[in-house]
């Protein structure tokens, strides 16, 4: 495997912020990803917090893929879910199995938190074929409607 692993941390916010710049470029999003980055002390609130992990897949120096989570503490019992928010990689490296070796490091992290499961939503459409191709390898498929509700109904 040519390329590694890294977690981010708060430590280091200019890796998450090539985090960020990996997503932007995963998704053809910069204005999302890019425009308006959270400041510093946001992002090592968010790093040094037990809700949010996040991994990136490092080839000569450069980010060529990234995972962002979010941890669901669950009310019903002691235990919590492990939410895939976002998983992009770089076009030049799709295929190679960087989102699976994501994925498999979210996996490792998800057990040691204490979680009892994951999962990630993906749209159906044609952008996110092949990564339903690879979330039905990994995992059980459920058909769920998914709602937008405004915080700000006006």
């Amino acid at each position: 495997m040519p390329f590694t692993i890294q977690q981010a941390n708060p430590d280091d916010l200019l890796f998450m912020r090539s985090l960020l710049e990996a997503f932007g470029r995963g998704f053809d999003d910069y204005e999302t990803y890019s425009a308006n980055q959270p400041d510093d002390a946001y992002l090592e609130r968010l790093l040094r917090g037990d809700s949010f992990v996040a991994f990136g897949a490092v080839e000569d120096g450069q980010v060529i893929g990234a995972i962002a989570a979010y941890a669901l503490h669950k009310f019903e019992q002691a235990r919590s879910e492990m939410f895939i928010y976002d998983l992009a990689v770089d076009e030049a490296h799709r295929r190679r199995g960087v989102a699976t070796e994501l994925i498999e490091s979210l996996r490792a992290i998800s057990r040691q938190r204490g979680a009892y499961a994951m999962f990630v939503q993906a749209d159906t459409n044609e952008d996110d074929e092949a990564a339903i191709a690879l979330y039905r390898t990994l995992g059980a498929e459920q058909q769920v409607l998914h709602f937008d509700i405004a915080v700000d109904p006006r």
